[in-house]
């Protein structure tokens, strides 16, 4: 086992594929596929699960992926304390859902930290590849939301991947619309009253289902509905359109507050909105200090944190 292979594996992780991994380390594919196979042969386990989409980490893989970090980690401080070279870039990923507390957050972090060098990323997508993310170690953290609907099936599922759901607040449902629509003045909305504007929605995918919409509520029946993949081309349907969705009612500079209002939903749901990380790894130093801007900006908007 070398130090070589050890940045093979974890770069194979980051990149979330053989063939881009080769490219970012300068290695042809055919050498770094026979790195690996070399080092699961040495250790007697397989690390990665091969298949027509690509690759993904074994339950062995995932522990070996943890340990792999660490001892990096440790190498890195020690080159830092007798060569005197430049720290170790910090690290940081992050998958959440369609948030912009959450891009917020992202936002103070990066701005608060003490580092020449970083390499960060977010990822808004879809909630089934928030956990897959979270599961294969791609992601430190993801973002997601339960309610007494989804409640069980996403726990269940969390369970299933080795996940750790922790609660950071809890929210009725609110309705985004424009402010020209002439519902913009109510001081609550029913699902009844949304009847004739066109319903928003965020993709989920093939494999999607109501279990994982990030909508916490939608309309029986909507004869005019809208599928998105992006936040962007949300907020720009709903004043484009006079179209509606529903999310926590937390908006911040993003949001344009003179075309978009958020107004409360009469509904029995409660959003519990938390974050997800895997269970065999310990946050890194720059994914907890994100945490701590997560949850000041939640207070910031108002929200009681839960402990």
């Amino acid at each position: 086992m070398t130090l070589l292979q050890l940045k093979y594996i974890v770069k194979i992780v980051e990149c979330g594929s053989m063939n881009e991994a080769s490219h970012e380390l300068y290695v042809s594919q055919p050498a770094l596929s026979s790195s690996v196979k070399e080092l699961e042969r040495e250790l007697g386990i397989e690390i990665f699960t091969r298949h027509s989409q690509g690759i993904s980490l074994t339950v062995d893989g995932t522990e070996f992926l943890t340990y792999a970090r660490q001892v990096l980690d440790q190498v890195g401080l020690l080159e830092q304390r007798y060569r005197q070279t430049k720290p170790r870039k910090q690290l940081c990923r992050v998958t959440t859902q369609h948030y912009m507390f959450a891009v917020e957050a992202f936002v103070e972090m990066i701005n608060s930290i003490e580092a020449d060098e970083y390499e960060f990323t977010l990822r808004e997508t879809r909630t089934r590849d928030i956990i897959d993310q979270v599961a294969t170690l791609r992601s430190e953290i993801g973002i997601i939301y339960q309610s007494g609907f989804n409640g069980k099936i996403i726990s269940k599922l969390l369970r299933e991947k080795h996940l750790v759901f922790h609660p950071l607040f809890s929210c009725r449902p609110h309705v985004f619309i424009s402010r020209g629509n002439p519902l913009a003045g109510r001081a609550e909305l029913t699902m009844d009253d949304l009847e004739p504007y066109p319903f928003l929605q965020y993709e989920q995918g093939d494999e999607g289902s109501f279990y994982f919409a990030e909508e916490p509520v939608w309309p029986d029946y909507s004869p005019q509905q809208i599928t998105v993949s992006d936040r962007a081309t949300m907020l720009n349907f709903i004043v484009g359109l006079n179209a509606y969705t529903v999310c926590t009612g937390i908006d911040n500079e993003d949001l344009n507050t003179e075309k978009i209002t958020t107004i409360p939903l009469v509904s029995d749901e409660t959003m519990l909105l938390g974050w997800i990380n895997n269970e065999r790894s310990k946050p890194s130093q720059a994914a907890h200090l994100y945490l701590g801007k997560l949850r000041e900006v939640i207070a910031h908007h108002g929200f009681d944190l839960i402990d």
